[in-house]
Formats: C-alpha cells, structure tokens, sequence
C-alpha cells in the first residue's frame, strides 16, 4: 500500500478526467462526421498554433480553397466544387482539429495545476504524463493521416485512420481507468491500483478486432457494399471486391471482406462481453448494465446504418455508441482487477 500525502486531490483529479474524457468522446463523434462528409482534406496544412484561426475573410478563404484544388481529391473528384461547398466541408475538419487543440490545453494546463500544487498522488504523476505524451502522439499521427492523401491518393489511407481511431480509443480507456482507479483511492486512501486479469485482457483483445475493422470500414467507405443485413447482396459471403488478391490483402484492404469480418466478428466480441458483463455484476453491478446496454444498442446501430445506406446520423451515432461501449469495457475490466 502507498500512504498519500495529504495533499493529494484524487477525486478532483478523477472528475477532471472524466471531463476529459467526454471531449475524447466528442471528438471521435466529430472525426466520424468529418469521415463520413468526406472533409478530412480539405485542409492541407498543419499549423498548430496559427491554425486555430480560420480563414476571415474573402481572400483567405480563397487561399485555402486554392490549396485544396492542388490536391488529386478536388481535381478527381471535386472538379467544380463551389467555394461555398468548400466552406462546408472545411467547417468539419476545422472543428475537429480545434477540438483536438481544445482537449491538449484541458489536459496540459490542469495537470501542470495539480502538479505545482501537489495534489497528484504518489504514483499517478508518470501515468498522467503518458497519457498526455498519448495525445501529443495523436495529433502528429492525425497530421499523418492526412498526409497520405494529398498527393496520389484521393482520400486518406485506412491504415493510417485505423491506427488514429485505435490511439484515441485507447487513449480514452487509459483515462477512464486512471479516473476509475482515482475514485477507488479517494474512498479508501490505502487501496491499489486495479490490475488487468485475464478475462479483461481477452474482452480488450476480442474488442480490439472489432475495433480495428470498423476503423477499416470507415476508411474504405466498406459500409456501402450492401445495404442487406444479414446477408450481403442476396449471399452471406458476397466474396472479394477484387478478385486475384493475396489472402492477407484481401483481409485488410478489400472493402467486401472488410465489411463481412466486422460484421461476424461482432457477435464473437458480443459473447466475449456477456461474459465480461455477468463477471462484472458480482462486484458493480452498473458497470454489467453499462456494458449490456452498450454492445445492445452498438448492434442495433450497426444494423440501421447498413440499411439505411450509410446514413450520416445513424452512422455518427454508431461512432458514438462505439466509444461509450469502450468505456463501458474499461469500467467492467477495471472491476473485476480491483484489488480488495
């Protein structure tokens, strides 16, 4: 056990995370929408601190929409884009990226706070400065991101979104968890931090895959393959969208497999939760509900969305209730690893 100096502030620290962690939450919802509207290109430069300013005025606005007619998306895709059309698809990554700016300061600027006031307790300073070093890493792998579409490709690639999407949400069970642990000790000042079991690491893992396919489905708009459910256009295995590839390509870069894998994997990551869910109920019995409800509503949203066509609303609700559901994961885990 560690003796906390009485100085130390978990609770307010643990509330100050969960803040946190909602603008994580928006953000992801946010970087769906910018996905799903097609916007993640639409600026070209990476500015961190001048960018925080938008374009004011008339000729500005045309410097940017000037730089974005250079890239392979407008002159393939966009020829004839208004600059009115320009505007409405540079709103989203706009906020996005000032979001992400937004979290850095909430993080940053109270951490360094409770630092020079003491109040981080023995053993959480080097766990804060990871997860802000985290989100440091975020906004050059977003940066990265962008990068590989402006120069041959016409969008982004789905690696690189994939590996953004997973970042973020692992950044935000980081802090879920931390905030998790931090409400544990300012209850009971001598209590230890909980520690990943086997089961939870098996749920983490299982939900990782589904995860990263539906990170993969986004970046490949694999969404649009079928608008069927349970089958995809009248089989249940439409095969490869392009015949010929290796297995490991097809696995990762076919749009058809893709979508076929996230939406089977699915119900293994479903039983993989129920069983995290009914271990769960023995020591919280709200996490359980939360992960009940969670996965509940994520299928039936997933199931809308592809029916649907791919309807923006349906579709950043399913972001949505994805990152809710990696909470609720962090919060059953941690339960079960607390120590008594």
């Amino acid at each position: 056990m560690t003796f906390q100096p009485a100085t130390a502030r978990p609770r307010t620290i643990a509330t100050w995370l969960y803040f946190v962690a909602a603008l994580i939450v928006l953000m992801v919802v946010i970087g769906g929408i910018t996905r799903l509207t097609e916007s993640g290109l639409s600026i070209t430069q990476w500015k961190p601190i001048s960018g925080v300013i938008p374009p004011l005025n008339d000729a500005q606005w045309q410097a940017e929409f000037t730089n974005y007619q250079r890239i392979p998306e407008y002159q393939q895709l966009n020829q004839g884009m208004t600059l009115a059309g320009f505007k409405a698809i540079f709103f989203w990554e706009y906020l996005h990226r000032l979001l992400g700016r937004l979290i850095g300061v909430a993080f940053a600027l109270p951490l360094l706070w409770f630092a020079v006031r003491r109040q981080i307790p023995r053993g959480y300073g080097g766990r804060l400065i990871a997860l802000l070093a985290l989100g440091g890493m975020q906004g050059a792998i977003g940066w990265w991101m962008v990068q590989s579409g402006l120069s041959v490709r016409t969008d982004v690639s789905h690696v690189r979104l994939a590996v953004h999407l997973l970042v973020a949400l692992f950044t935000l069970a980081g802090i879920v968890w931390t905030a998790r642990d931090l409400r544990v000790l300012a209850r009971n000042p001598q209590a230890n931090p909980a520690r990943l079991t086997g089961l939870g690491i098996a749920a983490g893992a299982v939900l990782f895959v589904q995860l990263l396919f539906g990170a993969l489905v986004a970046g490949l708009n694999a969404g649009l393959v079928t608008d069927q459910w349970p089958l995809m256009n009248g089989q249940f295995f439409p095969g490869a969208t392009a015949v010929g590839r290796p297995f490991l390509d097809g696995l990762f870069n076919d749009p058809a497999i893709v979508h076929f894998i996230h939406r089977w994997w699915a119900w293994v990551a479903v039983a993989a939760l129920i069983v995290l869910a009914r271990v769960t109920r023995r020591v919280d019995r709200r996490a359980s509900v939360a992960i009940h409800s969670a996965f509940g509503i994520q299928i039936l949203l997933g199931i809308a969305t592809v029916m649907s066509g791919m309807n923006i609303a349906l579709a950043a609700l399913h972001q949505l209730v994805g990152a809710l559901l990696v909470i609720a994961t962090a919060w059953g885990v941690h339960a079960i690893g607390q120590r008594r």
